[in-house]
């Protein structure tokens, strides 16, 4: 019985040729090939590859392709390792673990299977998801809702500053408390909360340049309510990764983020739009084994 099983989204932002990609990786020893056709069906594949008993579970496409094979697998991930073949507009949690784009540099990633225990993300708000990347509320949440499928593909990476600028002039603060680890409450007016275990967003901006996916803490960078001039200074600053320092956001790390607001946020988690808060955050130390290079 096959033990590997490879869910590829064929419509992933950087595939060209899909039946060339689905026959080299048909090729692979031991390997069942699933094929989406819909937001779900990556999830309904990676949960029926853990009931046949699949010891390795890739996702071969974007971001939102990897996040629904991990809500999945969810908290039955000590079931199987997890593999990632980055085919999409972004890639940012390939870049945060060093997974090349080169599609036979992956193929033979995934052969060699050298693991990384990761942190697993879980979020619960009207439902509960799980997360490896990034979660961001408020701004981003609005921005998410206009960054259509048919847009990252024709505009690539720039689809992201496309529709941030779309979104500015509905830009509005969010009255927001936010509780981390039970042990300190924050009150402020934000634009946007951020919640990082990995480090990229939007094709490689380091919104989180300090994240790292395996020591147990998440990453919270918040965008206080500033006029629009410290925003403009702030902007290259985040392009850069070079913010953390600036008074013009606040930065914090826990294990526990609770997140409450007036109006309430919708999230982005991975990319997928969920919500709307409250939201409680919480990490799921080292409880995923996932493929990556070797140091």
């Amino acid at each position: 019985m096959p033990n590997t099983c490879i869910i590829l989204n064929p419509a992933a932002g950087s595939v060209k040729d899909a039946n060339a990609l689905m026959e080299r990786l048909r090729s692979l020893p031991a390997t069942t090939l699933k094929i989406t056709t819909n937001r779900s069906s990556a999830g309904r594949f990676a949960r029926a590859a853990l009931k046949r008993g699949c010891d390795l579970i890739v996702a071969a496409g974007g971001d939102g392709t990897l996040n629904q094979v991990i809500n999945g697998i969810g908290e039955r991930s000590n079931q199987a390792q997890v593999g990632l073949i980055p085919l999409g507009t972004g890639n940012d949690f390939a870049r945060t673990l060093g997974i090349p784009t080169d599609i036979d540099q992956c193929l033979e990633l995934l052969l060699a299977r050298h693991t990384r225990a990761i942190d697993l993300v879980r979020v619960t708000s009207d439902r509960t998801r799980y997360f490896v990347n990034v979660s961001a509320g408020g701004f981003s949440g609005l921005l998410n809702e206009k960054l259509t499928p048919e847009l990252k593909k024709s505009w690539g990476p720039l689809a992201y500053l496309r529709c941030a600028a779309a979104t500015l002039p509905e830009l509005r603060a969010y009255r927001t408390q936010i509780a981390l680890d039970d042990k300190e409450t924050l009150s402020e007016s934000l634009y946007n909360v951020i919640i990082g275990n990995g480090r990229y967003v939007a094709g490689g901006i380091p919104v989180a340049p300090e994240a790292s996916p395996d020591d147990g803490l998440l990453d919270l960078v918040l965008i206080p309510e500033r006029p629009v001039a410290d925003l403009a200074i702030l902007a290259p600053q985040m392009l850069t990764g070079h913010h953390l320092s600036s008074g013009s956001i606040i930065y914090r790390r826990a294990a526990r983020i609770s997140v409450n607001s007036k109006p309430g946020m919708w999230f982005n988690v991975d990319g997928e739009l969920v919500g709307n808060e409250p939201a409680v955050f919480q990490v799921l130390p080292r409880a995923l084994q996932f493929i990556v290079p070797k140091p």
